[in-house]
């Protein structure tokens, strides 16, 4: 990010918002190259309005800028860390079944936020479903139909960086895909493995008890 941009963002997280008058100040801009800068930020997502100032006595109020919450990703986060730190906590002092009964339950809670199946829908509605909403958790899913099978790909793994400590989490991914996809048989690729992507088959006709059963064999 441009220096200028860079530092705005700073001050905003400092202060909680500012004017232009009040940022020009900070950095000894001219307002006009503040709101040049500003410009960009909003067309970024990344500073927003947040409503006005009024002064005391004549003259117009002046409007105040804000972060987003997706400016958020600018400055450290130590999230990873923390999950990592958690994880290996609760290794510590649960057995292995009972963290794996707990990463269910997270699993569980996270689809339960999914949009529900209707009996109407066709296979390619609900994967479109499905699909955006692992999406917005994330994962950059798509599916495609090949070979007279579908295939849904979850292209990011959201936990990158602690999943390769803790293979666990792979669990409840299998899991929230089960929830959402009881077709779901078989996971055919997995990144904390080395793949690119993490690959379910769903097999036209197959049963969920059947699926089931062979997720199970998977894990």
């Amino acid at each position: 990010m441009q220096s200028v941009r860079r530092r705005i963002t700073e001050i905003l997280k400092e202060d909680g918002s500012a004017t232009v008058a009040e940022l020009a100040s900070q950095l000894g801009m001219a307002q006009v190259s503040v709101r040049h800068h500003l410009d960009i930020l909003i067309g970024e997502d990344l500073v927003e309005l947040t409503g006005v100032r009024r002064r005391d006595g004549a003259g117009r109020p002046s409007q105040m800028y804000a972060l987003t919450r997706n400016a958020l990703t600018l400055f450290p986060q130590r999230n990873a860390q923390l999950a990592s730190s958690v994880l290996t906590e609760l290794k510590a002092v649960l057995q292995q079944d009972k963290v794996r009964e707990l990463l269910i339950r997270v699993a569980e809670r996270t689809a339960r936020e999914a949009p529900k199946p209707s009996a109407s829908q066709t296979p390619e509605e609900r994967l479109d479903q499905v699909v955006d909403f692992l999406t917005q958790k994330g994962y950059n899913a798509r599916w495609e139909a090949c070979n007279g099978r579908y295939e849904l790909h979850a292209c990011n793994c959201p936990y990158s960086g602690v999943a390769e400590q803790h293979p666990e989490l792979c669990v409840m991914d299998h899991a929230l895909i089960e929830r959402l996809l009881p077709d779901a048989i078989r996971l055919h690729a997995q990144v904390a493995n080395g793949a690119t992507r993490c690959t379910y088959i769903l097999e036209s006709g197959t049963a969920p008890a059947e699926a089931l059963s062979v997720l199970s064999e998977v894990r």
